[in-house]
C-alpha cells in the first residue's frame, strides 16, 4: 500500500476531524481537531499522536472550528515544524480560538491545583500561548480555488464550504488520483454565509454526516425565536443561549436585532458575554465577500447589545434579576462563561436555556437536551429546573436532504465514499441514503482504520 489515508478522527463522532494521508515521500493531515463529548474521547486530546509529529509535512486545514483545528498547537508542542496551509479567514480565525483555548487551559489547570480535584501533580494545560505563536508562525495562507503544489504529484486546491468564515472544502490530488474532503458543508440558504461550492467529482470523496440521519425543520428561525423570546421574557425570565462564538452568535445577534428593531420583543437587553465572539466581529468586515450581511445591518446589530468584556462584569450579569438575554460561549457548555450563567440561572424555572447548535454526545448540552435534571459544573452538581428548547433551523450544516441534493448534483460518482463526520446512526444513515439513492459504494469509516488510495475498498 504506497498511497494511504488513515482515519484517526470524526470517527463514529463529529468530533476530531483527523485525516493522514502517506505517500512514499510525504505525509500530510487534513485537520487536526480536538476530541469533544464523552470522557473516552476527550482522553485522546491528551495521548500522543499515533504517528511522529516531527515527520510530519504538512496540516491542510478546512476550518477554525476547534473540532478540526483544536490540537494543532499540541502537535507543534509535540515537535510539529511544517507548514500548516489555510485560507485567510481561517487564519485570522485561529489567532482568536487558539490564543482562547490556551487561556482556558492555563485557567484550568491552575484551578485544579488549587483546589486540588487534579490526579496529576500538578496538572498541566493542554497546550500554553507559546505554542499558539509557534503554529501561527508555521501557517501559510492559500487563496480558494487556487492549486497548490506540496510536494512531487501531490496538490491541493480549496474550494468554499460555506459553514463559517474561511471554511473550506479540500480537494487533493496525490499521484492522479483526486481525494475530496467535504469538511463542514454549510447550507446553500443559510441566513448568514454563502452556500458551499458544488462537488465536482473525485476518486474518494471524504463526506461529513453531522446531519447525516434527520431534517431540519422547515420554520422560520426569527419567527421560532420570536415565540421562545416572548414566552420566557414576558414573565420576567432570563434566557441564556450557550452559542459557538464563531458562526451561531453572530446569526444569532441577527436575527434577534432584527425581531427588536421591529418591536416584537418586550424591551429587554441582549448581553454579548464572550470576548472571542466580540473580536470575531471585524472579520466579517474583512471578509465581506464570503457571507450575506450588509455590513451596515451588522454594525447595527453590533451596537444594539451590550458587549460584556471583562469578569467583573459577567459577575455582575450573574446579579441582575431583570428579564434578558444572554449569548456566551461555548456552544456545548463544554466550557467558557456560559457555565457560570447556566450555573446561576438554571435552578429557576422562569428562566431558559436555549440550544441553538448541535450537541455532541456526552456534553452537558446533550445531557439537557435528552432529558437530565441536573449538570456537573465546576465539579458541583447544579439543579436545571429552567425550560429547555432546542432549535435546529439555525444549524450551519446540510441536513440529510440536503446533502444528498448537494452530492447528486455531481453526475460522475466517486469509485469509494467514506462517511465520517456523525455519530454512528447519522453516518449509517447517511452512508444508506448514498448506496441507495445515488447509486454510489460508501460506508462508513472506522477509528484507526487505513485505507488504499489507488485501490480504496
Amino acid at each position: 500500500m504506497k498511497n494511504k489515508i488513515r482515519f484517526l478522527g470524526a470517527t463514529e463522532t463529529v468530533t476530531g476531524s483527523k485525516y493522514l494521508v502517506e505517500t512514499p515521500d510525504y505525509k500530510l493531515l487534513v485537520d487536526c481537531g480536538l476530541f469533544q463529548g464523552y470522557k473516552s474521547l476527550r482522553l485522546r486530546n491528551w495521548e500522543e499522536f499515533p504517528f511522529d509529529p516531527a515527520e510530519l509535512d504538512a496540516i491542510v486545514l478546512t476550518h477554525a472550528h476547534l473540532d478540526h483545528s483544536g490540537l494543532i498547537p499540541a502537535i507543534v508542542r509535540q515537535g510539529f515544524r511544517g507548514k500548516i496551509y489555510m485560507t485567510a479567514g481561517t487564519l485570522e480565525l485561529c489567532k482568536i480560538l487558539w490564543a482562547d483555548s490556551a487561556k482556558i487551559y492555563a485557567e484550568d489547570a491552575e484551578r485544579a491545583n488549587r483546589k486540588r480535584y487534579t490526579k496529576h501533580e500538578p496538572a498541566k494545560p493542554l497546550f500554553e500561548l507559546a505554542d499558539v505563536e509557534s503554529a501561527l508562525s508555521l501557517a501559510q495562507v492559500v487563496e480558494f480555488n487556487q492549486e497548490l503544489t506540496l510536494a512531487k504529484e501531490i496538490t491541493v486546491t480549496f474550494r468554499h464550504a460555506g459553514h463559517i468564515l474561511g471554511a473550506a472544502q479540500v480537494v487533493l490530488s496525490v499521484n492522479k488520483k483526486k481525494i475530496h474532503f467535504t469538511g463542514d458543508l454549510g447550507r446553500a440558504k443559510d441566513p448568514l454565509m454563502l452556500g458551499p461550492a458544488a462537488f465536482e467529482g473525485a476518486d474518494i470523496l471524504v463526506t461529513e454526516s453531522t446531519y447525516g440521519g434527520s431534517n431540519h425543520a422547515a420554520s422560520d428561525p426569527e419567527q421560532e425565536l420570536e415565540e421562545i423570546l416572548n414566552k420566557v421574557l414576558k414573565r420576567g425570565g432570563t434566557v441564556v443561549i450557550p452559542a459557538f462564538a464563531v458562526g451561531r452568535t453572530q446569526s444569532l445577534m441577527l436575527h434577534i436585532w432584527r425581531l427588536i428593531k421591529k418591536g416584537k420583543l418586550p424591551k429587554v437587553t441582549m448581553y454579548l458575554n464572550s470576548p472571542m465572539a466580540t473580536s470575531v466581529s471585524s472579520l466579517y468586515h474583512q471578509h465581506k465577500e464570503e457571507h450575506r450581511i450588509d455590513l451596515e445591518e451588522f454594525d447595527e446589530m453590533y451596537s444594539a447589545a451590550r458587549i460584556i468584556r471583562d469578569v467583573s462584569e459577567s459577575k455582575a450579569l450573574n446579579e441582575s434579576e431583570e428579564a434578558k438575554i444572554i449569548i456566551a460561549a461555548s456552544g456545548m457548555m463544554e466550557g467558557g462563561r456560559v457555565l457560570h450563567h447556566v450555573a446561576k440561572f438554571g435552578p429557576d424555572s422562569r428562566n431558559a436555556i436555549l440550544f441553538s447548535g448541535y450537541q455532541a454526545g456526552g456534553t452537558r448540552g446533550r445531557k439537557l437536551l435528552d432529558g437530565d435534571k441536573s449538570v456537573r459544573i465546576f465539579h458541583a452538581d447544579v439543579s436545571i429546573r429552567a425550560e429547555i428548547f432546542f432549535m435546529d433551523t439555525m444549524s450551519a450544516h446540510m441536513d440529510s436532504n440536503e446533502l444528498i441534493e448537494w452530492l447528486g448534483a455531481c453526475k460522475t460518482k466517486p469509485t469509494m465514499t467514506y462517511v465520517t463526520h456523525g455519530e454512528p446512526d447519522s453516518a449509517d444513515r447517511m452512508r444508506f441514503r448514498i448506496t441507495d439513492e445515488l447509486g454510489w459504494t460508501a460506508r462508513a469509516a472506522t477509528y484507526g482504520e487505513v485505507i488504499d488510495i489507488d485501490n480504496p475498498k
